[in-house]
């Protein structure tokens, strides 16, 4: 068998897509439910992958810039905040 490192080098952007959509449904291709050790490695594969393939912004976890969160916050637009409001007539 070959190396962890080999295998990777040998998924193609089409083979990424196809574990990345199985990690998100929990399933293959063909129905069958992924084990645990078969996520657990395709998470590995991934995000191994994705240190050569992808940007940073692009990676699994990425949370963007450092900055702390209540500076990230942006002030809500008018619109914004009315979505958020309390209807009229609502007694909370």
């Amino acid at each position: 068998m070959k190396s962890f490192a080999d295998l990777i080098q040998r998924i193609t952007p089409e083979t990424y897509k196809t574990l990345k959509l199985a990690m998100e449904i929990g399933k293959w291709g063909d129905g069958s439910k992924m084990t645990q050790e078969q996520k657990e490695l395709t998470m590995q594969a991934m995000i191994v992958w994705e240190q050569t393939h992808l940007p940073e912004e692009e990676r699994t976890g990425y949370l963007g810039g450092q900055e702390c969160g209540s500076k990230a916050k942006k002030k809500l637009s008018d619109e914004q905040a009315a979505m958020f409001a309390p209807a009229a007539g609502t007694l909370h």
